[in-house]
């Protein structure tokens, strides 16, 4: 091992843990959280009726459907989640987060062509996952997370 190594391994074993931040909630972060909450719902009840239709309904591939609906629920873990994470201002939830919302715009983009009410659920989670995305980028959010400025050695 390097000294450079045991150095990073000792600074690593002194440090203390970050502490826990202080002070209300910010709005922009309870509304983050909030839509991002909203938007694992959203998922898992599509992910709930996919799953009903595929084992009561009569689709073309019940396969297909079940497995579908498993997936989709499974993929709605992430938001909530990092909703769950936002609320209670754990610094580990920003990312799962802003993946979620970077996820989200191709999806809506997806939806904003498939025309009929696709447009306006199209439009909605795109305006949800924009919204989400300045949220979380803002300097007050960020520091009631406790993330600031990396420190240069």
């Amino acid at each position: 091992m390097s000294s450079q190594q045991k150095q990073s391994v000792s600074r690593a074993a002194g440090a203390p843990t970050a502490p826990e931040p202080t002070g209300p909630r910010p709005a922009r972060l309870s509304a983050a959280a909030a839509l991002t909450a909203v938007e694992g719902l959203a998922l898992a009840a599509l992910g709930g009726y996919m799953l009903f239709m595929g084992l009561a309904g009569s689709p073309d591939s019940p396969q297909q459907a079940e497995m579908g609906g498993l997936t989709v629920l499974a993929l709605a873990v992430l938001p909530l989640v990092a909703a769950r994470g936002l609320w209670l201002r754990r610094r580990w939830s920003r990312g799962p987060s802003l993946i979620t919302q970077i996820v989200a715009l191709p999806v809506a983009w997806t939806l904003v062509h498939g025309g009929g009410a696709l447009i306006a659920a199209g439009v909605g989670l795109a305006v949800a996952a924009v919204v989400v995305l300045v949220l979380l980028v803002n300097p007050t959010a960020t520091e009631a997370l406790g993330i600031g400025p990396r420190e240069t050695p």
